[in-house]
C-alpha cells in the first residue's frame, strides 16, 4: 500500500530517472567518470525522493517524532550535497572540495537533532525553524549561484549556450523560492525539478557535442560553416589565428605536448574574447574568430588581447583580420584577406626568429 502510494506520487520522477539512466547506457560522447557520476546523481535523487516520501508519510502518523527529526536532518543535508554533486558532474575539472560546505552543513543539521538550532518538531508534530533555520536554503542558494557562475565561465560565449544556463537559473532558484510561496509541500516536487533539469541539460550537452571540438572545447569547423551562413550581413570581421611552431613541438616533444599547446592557446582565445566574438577551431592549429556588429577598434583590441594572453604562456601565434564596415563584404573575401594578413605576420615572426616557417 505504501509502496503503491510512493509510485503514484513519484511516477513522473521515476520515468525521468529511468529514461536518463537508459540514455546513459548508449552514450559515447561522455567520459566514463562523468557517466558514473551521473549514475550516482540518479541514485541520489531517487533515494532523496524516497526519504521525502517517508518523512511526509510519517507526519500523519503519531509517535515518530525522533525518526522524523532524523529524516528532516538528512533531507536538509542531502539537498546541498545533491547540488554539489551536479557541479561535480557537469563542470569540468571540479575536485571533491566542492562537497566541503555541504558536509559542514550536514554536521550542523545533525547537531540540530538534539539542540533544535536549525529545526525542531513541537508537541503538535509540526516542524519549526530554529535560529539557523534559513541556513540550508542559504547554502543551496550559494551552490546554485556557484553553479551558474561556473557554467557561464565554461561556456563558449555563444547565445545558444546561454539558454540552458537561464533554464538552470529558473529551475534551481525556484527550489529556493517556492517553499516560501507554497510551503513545505514543495519538498515533494524538488526531486522531480532537479531530475528534469539535469536530464534537459544532459540532452542539450549531447546535442552540443556535434558542434564542439573535443580537445579545446571550442566550436568546430562544422559549427563555423553553419554560423557564417546565418545572417552573414551581421559579420563585421573575421580574425584568422595560426599557432607558431606546432610542428616542431609535435616532432620534438610528441603529439601529447602538441595537444597541450593547442588547448592552452585555445583557453587564451576564450579569455580574450568578449560578447559577439566567437572562436572556432577549424583545423589542427588553425582558429577563426567571427565578430558580429563590432567596430574595427574592437577587433584591433581583441587581437592585442589575444597576443597578450598567449604571451603569458610559452607559446605564440600569428593573427590577421579583415574588416567589413557595412557588412557587405563576402565571407570568402573576408577570410582570404584575414588569412593573407595572418600569413604575413607569421613570416615576420619567423624572420625575426631567424627560422623557416613550419
Amino acid at each position: 500500500m505504501v509502496f503503491t502510494e510512493y509510485v503514484v506520487q513519484n511516477w513522473a520522477l521515476v520515468l525521468v530517472l529511468l529514461g536518463f539512466a537508459t540514455s546513459l547506457i548508449s552514450t559515447v560522447f561522455l567520459e566514463k567518470k562523468i557517466v558514473m557520476r551521473m549514475y550516482a546523481l540518479i541514485a541520489e535523487i531517487l533515494l532523496l525522493s524516497v526519504l521525502v516520501f517517508v518523512e511526509f508519510y510519517l507526519a500523519d502518523v503519531p509517535g515518530y517524532r525522533s525518526l522524523r527529526t532524523f529524516l528532516i536532518a538528512i533531507r536538509y543535508s542531502a539537498t546541498p550535497i545533491l547540488v554539489a554533486q551536479i557541479i561535480f558532474t557537469i563542470i569540468k575539472r571540479q575536485k571533491w572540495f566542492v562537497f566541503i560546505p555541504a558536509f559542514l552543513l550536514t554536521i550542523v543539521d545533525l547537531i540540530s537533532i538534539p539542540t533544535g538550532i536549525v529545526f525542531w518538531i513541537d508537541e503538535t508534530e509540526t516542524m519549526q525553524r530554529g535560529p539557523l533555520g534559513l541556513l540550508p536554503y542559504i547554502m543551496v542558494g550559494a551552490y546554485c549561484v556557484w553553479l551558474v557562475v561556473l557554467m557561464i565561465k565554461h561556456s563558449s560565449k555563444q547565445s545558444t549556450e546561454r539558454i540552458p544556463i537561464i533554464y538552470f537559473c529558473f529551475a534551481f532558484f525556484s527550489g529556493i523560492v517556492m517553499p516560501f510561496l507554497i510551503g513545505k509541500e514543495y519538498a515533494e516536487l524538488f526531486c522531480a525539478t532537479i531530475a528534469i533539469s539535469v536530464f534537459v541539460y544532459y540532452v542539450f550537452s549531447i546535442l552540443q557535442v556535434t558542434k564542439k571540438d573535443p580537445l579545446t572545447g571550442l566550436l568546430n569547423r562544422q559549427a563555423y560553416y553553419a554560423d557564417i551562413s546565418n545572417e552573414p550581413q551581421e559579420i563585421s570581421a573575421l580574425i584568422s589565428i595560426d599557432m607558431n611552431g606546432l610542428k616542431v613541438i609535435n616532432d620534438t616533444e610528441g603529439h601529447t605536448a602538441g595537444d597541450k599547446a593547442i588547448s592552452t592557446i585555445a583557453e587564451c582565445f576564450l579569455r580574450a574574447t568578449k560578447r559577439r566574438q566567437i572562436v572556432y577551431r577549424v583545423g589542427g592549429d588553425e582558429f577563426i574568430v567571427v565578430c558580429r556588429k563590432v567596430s574595427e577598434a574592437d577587433v584591433i583590441d581583441l587581437t592585442k588581447r589575444i597576443h597578450e594572453k598567449v604571451k603569458e604562456t610559452q607559446y605564440s601565434c600569428s593573427i590577421g583580420y579583415s574588416y567589413s564596415a557595412d557588412g557587405k563584404k563576402p565571407i570568402d573575401v573576408l577570410l582570404s584577406e584575414s588569412d593573407a594578413n595572418m600569413y604575413a605576420e607569421k613570416q615576420l615572426y619567423y624572420k625575426s626568429m631567424g627560422k623557416t616557417s613550419r
